[in-house]
């Protein structure tokens, strides 16, 4: 069984995507980890399938290149992320870790190869000739949410440690609350207990929240037009003008302030919910710090859906933070663990609606909602997000992937809300025959809707840009 952990699901990263650009990144420091002592004399990147197809929308050139310079995802000053790439790229070399350099040309060196390999269509291979004469090659596997696999095995190795509750599906989650009496948040709190103790889990969750929360706050304070050549207009700050006029905020703390004083009607509560999301990926489009929720391009969701919980509803503060964060988590591990967190692999179903149902289920137990309610309300999100296709404009995690999160959003309230209406023992879904839903959805859903730009909006928005 997979042991899935909260901060595998919620991990700090860089836009635009978990899977184009986190998980190559963390394929490349594991290949440069890989050598050792071994020094590189050459070395050549191929990317494959749509790695290939939207690699350069997504920054996977970008990410293999910073991997393989050994930056860190979680640390780099995201400012200076041109700078290293324009070094790169002036010089001709690249080193890893400052050790040693290797002449290097991203422009042969770095090959975009449009076929797919069997085990996903997310691959990326390194073939290194080494100054022993000898040729080191590796394959790696972006699996979706930034985990990436190499020949099955997964990017960290099987914890020996048992949890007390092992969870595969949504079926054996309801037979241990059954169980044990113990709510889905508890059982989760136990399980996380064996990898840390529960001062660092929390303390680990309120710094999940804080990046999410200074994500928000920056693309709600940045106007301007994004990266990439569509022009897209950031309208996050906009909104927030509009929403607060005539205010002025030192800090994240001091806004939050703002907003509940502002006590804002209905329209303005959702229109509050969709600023947030935008705010969130608009940041993602630019490269900028997030969480990965459970991916980068689904990154706004839940940040969005938290944020509406503390500004608008009762609320205890950093102990709800995180239960809802320890939910959400087990829910969206649920999905990884019975269809996918891919939208290579699935479609936008397995980004937004997955975090649409992170969100939902999270946000009906904090607003008090039981158990079975919160599971109600992550099947209702997911059931109205079947068959979400995925076709970025030009391979940009842009249109129409900003706008889908704040639909995404949306969605979680409302299925909150109707789960908190309902009786769970009179539904006629269940989150687990959801789940099998989508990832037969998944498997019959054609290649051209899955994260290539080769169908839907994709082939349907005149952009008058070369093909990226």
């Amino acid at each position: 069984m997979e042991q899935i952990s909260v901060f595998d699901i919620f991990k700090i990263s860089i836009g635009p995507s978990s899977s184009h650009t986190m998980g190559p990144w963390r394929a490349a420091e594991s290949f440069i980890k890989k050598t050792g002592t071994k020094k590189i004399k050459s070395l050549k990147i191929l990317l494959f399938g749509s790695l290939a197809k939207t690699g350069k929308g997504h920054g996977t050139d970008i990410a293999v290149m910073l991997g393989i310079s050994c930056y860190d995802i979680e640390t780099i000053e995201t400012e200076k992320i041109n700078d290293y790439i324009s070094e790169i790229k002036t010089a001709n070399q690249i080193s890893p870790g400052g050790k040693y350099v290797i002449a290097f040309d991203p422009e042969t060196d770095i090959e975009f190869i449009y076929k797919n390999l069997p085990k996903h269509p997310n691959a990326l291979s390194f073939v290194a000739a080494m100054d022993s004469g000898e040729t080191m090659e590796e394959t790696y596997y972006s699996i979706g949410g930034g985990f990436i696999i190499q020949d099955e095995v997964q990017d960290k190795q099987p914890d020996e440690k048992q949890l007390p509750y092992p969870i595969e599906n949504a079926n054996e989650l309801l037979v241990h609350m059954e169980s044990t009496g113990l709510s889905i948040y508890e059982l989760v709190l136990k399980n996380e207990l064996i990898w840390r103790d529960e001062k660092t889990i929390h303390k680990n969750l309120n710094r999940i929240w804080q990046v999410m929360l200074e994500c928000i706050y920056r693309g709600c304070h940045t106007p301007g037009t994004l990266p990439g050549g569509l022009n897209v207009q950031r309208r996050a700050a906009n909104m927030t003008t509009d929403l607060l006029p005539n205010s002025f905020s030192k800090n994240s703390t001091e806004w939050i302030r703002n907003i509940k004083a502002a006590n804002p009607t209905f329209t303005n509560v959702i229109k509050w919910v969709s600023c947030f999301a935008l705010a969130v990926n608009e940041e993602n489009a630019s490269f900028g710090r997030v969480v990965t929720a459970p991916t980068n391009g689904a990154a706004g969701v839940i940040p969005s859906v938290l944020m509406y919980f503390l500004c608008f509803c009762e609320n205890k503060g950093d102990e709800d933070v995180s239960k809802f964060l320890l939910i959400a988590g087990e829910i969206g591990s649920l999905f990884k663990k019975g269809a996918t967190i891919s939208a290579a692999m699935g479609g936008c179903q397995a980004e937004i609606g997955v975090s649409s149902a992170m969100a939902a289920a999270a946000l009906t137990a904090c607003l008090g909602g039981t158990d079975k309610q919160a599971m109600m309300a992550a099947e209702i999100a997911m059931e109205h997000h079947l068959g979400l296709t995925c076709d970025p404009v030009n391979g940009l995690v842009q249109i129409p992937c900003i706008e889908r999160n704040t639909m995404g959003a949306i969605k979680a309230i409302t299925a909150s809300q109707i789960a908190l209406s309902s009786d769970p023992e009179k539904a006629k879904v269940s989150l687990e025959s959801v789940i099998k839903t989508m990832k037969a959805t998944a498997f019959d859903m054609k290649d051209k809707y899955k994260e290539t730009s080769e169908g839907g909006l994709a082939i349907n928005v005149s952009v008058n840009l070369p093909e990226c």
